[in-house]
């Protein structure tokens, strides 16, 4: 088993998505940890992006769009993405929905289920408010 060095920088990042609701990309996260270590590379951003992702300590969010997504909150939960803006929000589903999708899946699949990533796409209500003005 490897051990990985500590890393401040990585710690930096790690604790930006923690707190962060945007689910930022890695631009918007190599801006942020700017403020704090104004040296970084983007190219050290993504790096430590990617680790995190493969230790399980945040998740990349990837729909399609050609721009990945990060976020720190690694517990089972929905995503709701702008079709306008590209806003990615958190959706709160009832408690047991995660549960049920999973058992409903998996008795209707012929394998196994390892993960799942389910996506919401809209227009979020700011830019429905916009619309309207």
């Amino acid at each position: 088993m490897t051990t990985t060095k500590f890393s401040r920088q990585r710690e930096s990042i790690k604790n930006y998505l923690a707190t962060t609701k945007e689910h930022p990309t890695a631009d918007m996260v190599y801006d942020n940890i700017r403020k704090v270590y104004p040296n970084i590379s983007l190219g050290t951003v993504y790096r430590n992006l990617n680790f995190l992702v493969e230790q399980g300590s945040i998740i990349k969010i990837s729909y399609g769009d050609g721009s990945d997504r990060f976020d720190g909150n690694v517990l089972p939960h929905y995503h709701f993405v702008c079709k306008e803006c590209s806003a990615v929000e958190d959706i709160t589903l009832p408690e047991g929905a995660t549960e049920y999708l999973l058992k409903s899946a998996t008795e209707n699949f012929d394998g196994t289920i390892d993960a799942s990533s389910t996506y919401f796409f809209g227009v979020c209500g700011k830019c429905l408010k916009n619309s309207k003005e």
